[in-house]
């Protein structure tokens, strides 16, 4: 107004969306364009409401894409902003893409996808942008769109390398949808013709599955694998998550017998009625290698010993829980098998727990040194799959010897490496540690509450009961403190949980 003129910002306007009713006059002229400008605005609308221009001309599926599509940014179909092209309005976009038949246009995505494929090669990133997006264009065809039977396969073999690199990224939900796709796209004898793809989309979607809390999924997806793989051991890794679902249950009794059964099936027994015997063949096994030979020790190569050590590491978080007199038995296992074949990254967890062990019966300063070396192992084993747990259990004993204040960072990473990782469990529990050592260090009661509320939702997220109950009666304990008097609500499963 000072300036007495009016001032207007061109880059904000063209960002501003098309009012509904200029969009339906728009949306009722598309019949009015040039067919190669229709044909654009088709390929535009098959990739989403906007697209780069630079990904637009990358893709190679019409010479003149670009030319026609500048067109439609002088008629007002589309706009152009930073190099992308965005529809004015979604019902534009909505109208270009029902401009083909709804059978055409899965045959059209199929096709998409197929062609995209062929530039997956170069740069890693630009790897993993043209793969999401072609798999994505192959999903929406779908089965019905496969006119070549060899297509059925390499839809499947993209969707496997979709969902894997999903996983990379931590993206569990994303993953299982890709592998999902990947199943569905499989023939009637494809465990008879593609016996290893088959193994590997169930196994990581049930891995997905279980990440994500999605029970009834990985059930499905374990009845199929033990009925249709070849061999026991190609069966392990579901049973693995088997016994991981049952301990997220609250049956942890379950989950500790079916692990002891497995390991009996594989030749490995872990009982035994000494534990100060034990202890003592630990610490003389020990004796013979100093903490570098160790850190140095060659990567396991067994896969039958390796997948073992997995349900090894699951009895050691179940007993703890449960059957603590047992735990000493596992961890030399862990211990013996590690130094006899070299290291998994189940191994670090064994340390873990045995300096733990150490520190419980007064030997702090052994301890901590034995928590510390599994801490260097995670580094070394070139996995950090068990990170999580590693994490939580060294710093138990670490508040022992550190500052309680400056181990809260440490649950911290417990908590990020267990997500990463797509265990949820284990998330939970650097969470729940997190707020339980807060407050003991002093840390302000509504922040903890923020924590505990988190810890809860995560809880619910991920279906692990057995945590929020006794999450939700330590915010109990909190609102008492703060002065709300607020009483959590327990699901009937709680219930039964706090009953038993």
């Amino acid at each position: 107004l000072t300036r007495r003129r009016w001032e207007w910002d061109m880059k904000k306007i063209r960002s501003r969306r098309l009012p509904d009713d200029v969009a339906i006059f728009l949306t009722d002229s598309l019949g009015e364009l040039p067919d190669n400008v229709q044909r654009a605005l088709f390929i535009l609308s098959c990739f989403g409401a906007s697209s780069k221009s630079a990904f637009v001309e990358s893709q190679g599926l019409d010479r003149n894409i670009l030319k026609n599509l500048e067109i439609a940014v002088v008629e007002g179909f589309v706009d152009k902003i930073n190099d992308q092209y965005r529809f004015a309005h979604d019902r534009i976009q909505e109208a270009s893409y029902n401009s083909i038949p709804a059978h055409r246009r899965c045959v059209i995505h199929f096709k998409y996808g197929l062609e995209l494929s062929s530039l997956l090669t170069g740069n890693e990133d630009v790897i993993a942008s043209v793969l999401f997006t072609a798999v994505n264009q192959l999903n929406l065809g779908g089965p019905p769109a496969v006119q070549d039977e060899i297509h059925y396969f390499t839809a499947s073999r993209l969707n496997l390398r979709a969902g894997k690199k999903a996983m990379e990224m931590s993206d569990y939900e994303t993953a299982y949808s890709y592998l999902d796709s990947g199943i569905s796209f499989l023939r009637k004898k494809h465990w008879q013709e593609h016996y290893a793809l088959s193994l590997e989309l169930y196994s990581l979607a049930a891995k997905c599955a279980l990440t994500n809390g999605d029970h009834t999924s990985l059930k499905l997806l374990i009845i199929e694998v033990v009925a249709k793989a070849h061999f026991f051991e190609d069966k392990l890794e579901v049973l693995y998550f088997e016994t991981c679902a049952l301990a997220y249950s609250s049956r942890l009794a379950e989950s500790i017998e079916k692990g002891l059964d497995i390991l009996s099936k594989l030749g490995i027994e872990v009982q035994g009625t000494n534990v100060e015997a034990r202890v003592q063949e630990t610490k003389e096994l020990l004796s013979a290698h100093t903490g570098d030979e160790i850190l140095n020790s060659r990567q396991m190569a067994d896969p039958t010993i390796i997948i073992a050590m997995k349900f090894l590491g699951k009895l050691e978080t179940g007993m703890t829980q449960i059957m603590s007199k047992s735990v000493p038995h596992v961890t030399f296992k862990i211990i013996e098998l590690s130094l006899t074949h070299g290291m998994s990254p189940v191994s670090p967890l064994g340390f873990a727990y045995y300096g733990s062990y150490l520190a419980k019966q007064g030997e702090i300063n052994e301890g901590y040194h034995y928590v510390k070396l599994a801490l260097s192992l995670l580094d070394k084993v070139g996995s950090r799959e068990n990170a999580g747990e590693v994490i939580f259990v060294c710093t138990q004993v670490k508040s022992y010897v550190e500052p309680l204040q400056a181990t809260l960072e440490y649950h911290h990473e417990g908590y990020a490496a267990a997500m990463a990782s797509g265990d949820s469990s284990l998330a939970v529990v650097n969470m729940f540690a997190l707020t339980a050592c807060s407050f003991f260090a002093g840390t302000n009661l509504q922040r903890i509450q923020g924590l505990s509320d988190n810890t809860i939702e995560l809880c619910e997220q991920r279906q692990q009961s057995i945590f929020m109950v006794q999450a939700q009666q330590g915010q109990r304990t909190l609102s008492k403190l703060i002065g709300t008097g607020e009483e959590p609500k327990y699901s009937s499963e709680g219930r039964d949980i706090l009953a038993s």
